[in-house]
């Protein structure tokens, strides 16, 4: 099926979160307001930030912690909320064994913490909403995705937009309750019955590309490990997706 997509004007984000660079590099504090367990190794925090200035789908930002003897912290998260969210931001980390950062937002951190953020950074992985979208993700590589998809819907934008995550299983699969008709699940170990288990692979993108092809094409935003992005921008490759139109983020 082939669907009909002309840019607009309308689709892209309010010039209220263009942010300037001297603006991004300015440390802010964000307080804790709540915390959501999505996976036994991944929760949200959500933030009161009331100086952000805004984001684009795909940025990240770097976060600060500071001891009682004046360590410090520092690291880079990719922003799990949509531009819209005013005032405030999502993040959504896993549990890294021996991790110092994560190790204290899952194990010590409680609402009125407070903690010190920069940004937005990164212009490259990030989507305005104005082209037609495909989203590959696994583990928590699906954040940035997260409000990616989580913009289309706020706007309600038609621009297509399509999304393939892999997780270990269903019990590690970060959004469960969020996906609709947009995504596709793979699951590499265990399967809810019925439902086949194994790697991403080409059929799964071979799918896509060829049962929705829009105007002008996809561009595809990759997300995950090293290993995960290096397998999946070859399968893209592969199906026909141009080198030029894949951007990647990956981690580990």
């Amino acid at each position: 099926m082939t669907e009909t997509f002309v840019p607009s004007s309308a689709f892209a984000v309010p010039g209220r979160i263009a942010v300037s660079n001297r603006a991004a590099a300015l440390w802010q504090t964000a307080t804790l307001t709540e915390i959501r367990r999505e996976t036994p190794q991944a929760s949200t925090f959500r933030f009161a930030a009331p100086g952000w200035a805004g984001h684009l789908p795909g940025q990240h930002l770097m976060l600060r912690l500071t001891a009682d003897d004046g360590y410090t912290a520092q690291r880079h998260y990719s922003i799990a909320s949509p531009p819209d969210d005013a005032g405030h931001i999502e993040l959504t980390l896993d549990h890294v064994e021996d991790g110092e950062v994560s190790g204290w937002f899952h194990t010590v951190a409680k609402p009125g913490d407070e903690v010190e953020v920069r940004g937005p950074l990164s212009g490259f992985f990030a989507w305005p909403g104005d082209r037609p979208a495909l989203l590959i993700g696994a583990g928590s590589g699906v954040v940035p995705l997260m409000s990616m998809i989580r913009h289309h819907r706020t706007r309600e934008l038609s621009v297509p937009l399509r999304l393939l995550v892999s997780a270990r299983g269903p019990e590690e699969l970060i959004y469960a309750r969020e996906y609709g008709a947009e995504t596709t699940r793979v699951f590499t170990r265990r399967a809810p019955e019925g439902v086949p288990v194994g790697r991403l692979a080409a059929s799964h993108v071979a799918r896509l590309l060829a049962d929705e092809q829009p105007r002008g094409g996809w561009e595809a935003y990759v997300c995950g490990t090293n290993a995960f992005a290096e397998h999946a921008s070859r399968l893209l490759v592969a199906a026909g997706q141009p080198v030029d139109r894949i951007r990647i983020e990956r981690f580990g």
